[in-house]
């Protein structure tokens, strides 16, 4: 049957009123397509990118799998520490050494028992030519002190441009207070070298009675740390009951917690004074009111969703189960786009060598998702 030509003309003109908006705004065409890569992952927490497109990823209870290219998961790699899987701890962080390629060197950060508790450790190893164990475990790092309680270990690792390894750590939950002291490292960023020694130049190097590694601090639970396009350490933390915060840290600096916060008490009530501006002490670049969970940061530097993404931050919501798109101008956020809603707990982000962006689900059947344009 023939289309009628009034129809026609109707039908013409609605796809050139499509057509104008997405010329007058392109992101309308940009939202990617979840596509699963692999399933069946226990709580995964993070993912790297081994050669020959395969994956490395970790399980909060204690397990590392590599995920082919096909998607399918192999069996736990032999050689993990034993970890406390209790509550927020497990296994959590990895990352690739920068020279992988040549030295399979990783690092991964996991909660430790010992004395008083537990606290976070960070280990380097070695991935077997095989796949199937770590060789040469060493930790050379340690939470100080450990505690009681299994919520709020941080655990975020990023190698810097020069070769340096930053950890943020979370402080912890009870002793909240002691991420204002310099005498442990609750509530901290540190800075170490690959072997775990401390770096001379760190800001509290020569101060007596801090520890030498602290970098920063102020912090709750820091869930997000990433070097940004301006050479920048940015990292994500969460807030109590609203009040999560996007931070670029800078050395020695305070990030005030918890004697300033946008958050408040579980169930109400004001935390410390309720002041959210201190003499002092830094504010965030951005804040979450209500809270979100945020959880994996990354910069996209590649082209490959089109230019208005390129430069952009993309952090997960565990509590909220979307991707959120930052768009930056001018140092400030300028605005949010929520992608991928109801997808699951989003625990990780990373972008992979392809130039797409990869994310984790953090459930009991966790999943590996690819965003395709």
């Amino acid at each position: 049957m023939s289309q009628h030509p009034i129809c026609r003309r109707i039908a013409t003109h609605c796809v050139a009123l499509i057509v104008a908006a997405f010329l007058a705004n392109p992101s309308i065409a940009q939202v990617p397509r979840p596509e699963t890569l692999a399933s069946g992952l226990e709580h995964p927490w993070a993912v790297v990118f081994l050669p020959q497109g395969r994956f490395l990823v970790t399980e909060r209870a204690g397990r590392m799998r590599i995920i082919e290219a096909d998607g399918k998961v192999g069996a736990p790699i032999a050689g993990v520490p034993d970890v406390v899987a209790r509550g927020q701890g497990g296994l959590l962080d990895v990352a690739l050494d920068s020279g992988f390629a040549r030295n399979r060197t990783l690092y991964f950060c996991y909660s430790e028992a010992g004395q008083g508790g537990s606290g976070t450790a960070l280990a380097s190893a070695q991935l077997a030519e095989d796949g199937r164990r770590l060789e040469d475990v060493k930790v050379i790092l340690r939470q100080r002190p450990k505690e009681s309680g299994n919520l709020q270990y941080g655990c975020r690792i990023a190698e810097a441009p020069d070769g340096h390894l930053f950890l943020a750590l979370g402080e912890r939950f009870y002793p909240k207070e002691k991420a204002q002291t310099l005498d442990n490292t609750l509530g901290k960023v540190v800075r170490i070298a690959k072997d775990g020694s401390v770096p001379k130049d760190n800001p509290f190097a020569s101060r007596a009675g801090a520890l030498a590694e602290t970098w920063t601090y102020g912090h709750r639970n820091p869930q997000g740390l990433a070097f940004g396009p301006d050479g920048a350490l940015w990292e994500i933390e969460h807030g109590p009951q609203g009040g999560d915060e996007i931070n670029i840290l800078q050395a020695g600096r305070n990030y005030g917690w918890p004697v300033i916060t946008y958050g408040e008490n579980y169930g109400g009530g004001k935390i410390g004074e309720g002041i959210t501006h201190k003499e002092g002490m830094e504010q965030p670049l951005h804040y979450w009111v209500p809270s979100i969970a945020p959880s994996g940061m990354a910069f996209l530097t590649s082209d490959r969703y089109g230019p208005e993404w390129k430069g952009n931050l993309f952090v997960g919501s565990l509590k909220f189960q979307f991707l959120d798109r930052i768009e930056l101008a001018g140092g400030k956020v300028v605005r949010e786009q929520k992608l991928l809603q109801g997808i699951g707990r989003l625990r990780d982000v990373r972008q992979g060598p392809d130039g797409l962006l990869y994310v984790l689900t953090d459930e009991d059947n966790g999943k590996l998702v690819r965003l395709t344009p």
